[in-house]
């Protein structure tokens, strides 16, 4: 019997969630989130910092929900590491170059390289005496450097992550000081951006550099890889950002389908040209 009441009493139903509260005091899950303008987030972000005394130099977060399907496959979790357009911290990563030719070697300390070297270096690799944040090559020594492919994994040299290439001072700078973000949890890319006390265009400019960043890893002839964007310091709330004006005008194809194939195409295309020269 107590069964047979259970069953009787009607599950509640649910309202839908009402848009914005009248009174200064509200239960927030009864409400659609507030969703902000960019500006008008970085600005809530620092009069936050300013009334609750904490840090003026915090960091300032972005969390990225991403929609990872693509029409016949998913895509893999992937890491990027890429130059911001104003530098929050002074941390500098320890690149090695790889290179037989004297001159070149030369460049690459001038440039900062860390350490420089040819095949000799392959066997301290290997066995740990000589590690480094970022390896990058000249395309004529690869071939030599298959024996490190496994230790290395996604840090072999690769044209596709800029870490393969005849501009030697150009892949130092990138990874000397590059900005660095991976997916998590399969779709979710948490990252820092910023510190509070930068003037707000740069805060902006470097929030827009990682999105636009993030963008490239799904054709643009589908839908936009960016979900949902929330912006926070170390000590505030999270704020649910509108995604217009942040995410990288596309152009609608006309000829859909034929331009998914290329897309698709040019990815297979890029994908081969990176591991020609390892596979020589």
């Amino acid at each position: 019997k107590p069964k047979e009441k259970a069953k009787a009493k009607p599950s509640p139903r649910r309202r839908p969630l009402m848009t914005k509260p009248v009174d200064d005091v509200y239960l927030t899950w009864l409400y659609q989130r507030p969703v902000y303008g960019l500006e008008q987030a970085v600005g809530m972000l620092k009069k936050f910092q300013e009334l609750d005394f904490t840090h003026p130099k915090q960091f300032v977060y972005i969390n990225v929900f991403l929609d990872m399907d693509l029409k016949k496959k998913q895509l893999d979790p992937f890491s990027s590491a890429m130059l911001l357009p104003h530098r929050f911290t002074d941390e500098v990563k320890k690149v090695l170059v790889f290179t037989e030719n004297e001159q070149e070697a030369e460049i690459a300390r001038e440039s900062g390289a860390a350490v420089v070297g040819g095949v000799e270096l392959i066997k301290w690799i290997l066995e740990d005496e000589v590690q480094a944040d970022f390896y990058v090559a000249v395309p004529a020594i690869i071939a030599k450097l298959i024996p490190l492919r496994h230790k290395l994994k996604q840090k072999f040299p690769n044209t596709r992550r800029n870490s393969l290439g005849t501009d030697i001072p150009k892949m130092v700078q990138l990874f000397r000081e590059c900005h660095e973000y991976a997916v998590q949890d399969e779709r979710v890319i948490k990252t820092r951006i910023a510190r509070l006390d930068m003037p707000t265009e740069h805060i902006i400019a470097n929030l827009k550099a990682v999105i636009h960043d993030i963008c490239t890893f799904k054709p643009p002839t589908y839908d936009p890889i960016v979900q949902r964007l929330v912006i926070r310091s170390s000590t505030s709330e999270g704020l649910q950002l509108n995604l217009d004006g942040i995410l990288p005008r596309v152009e609608k194809v006309e000829e859909g389908e034929e331009a998914e194939k290329n897309a698709d195409d040019e990815e297979e295309e890029e994908e081969k040209r990176s591991q020609e020269p390892v596979s020589a």
